[in-house]
């Protein structure tokens, strides 16, 4: 397994954004604010996800390139 590409990193970022906006609106009681991180948050998510699928199409094609050296 690689390391983490930008996406990935981005989208921990996020998620953990969106967490903090959740806690915060719901302790002062603001919809909006927990609204807003709930989006963040799953916007976080798809943005690692896509991280993760782009890390490793980029593993396989790497993968068949050495194989296809040997």
């Amino acid at each position: 397994m690689g390391l983490p590409n930008r996406d990935e990193l981005a989208g921990k970022f996020d998620q953990a954004k969106g967490t903090t906006k959740e806690t915060v609106g719901r302790a002062v009681n603001d919809r909006n604010l927990e609204e807003e991180g709930r989006a963040d948050h799953a916007g976080g998510k798809v943005r690692e996800g896509f991280g993760k699928a782009r890390r490793k199409v980029g593993e396989a094609i790497e993968d068949i390139g050495e194989a296809v050296r040997k």
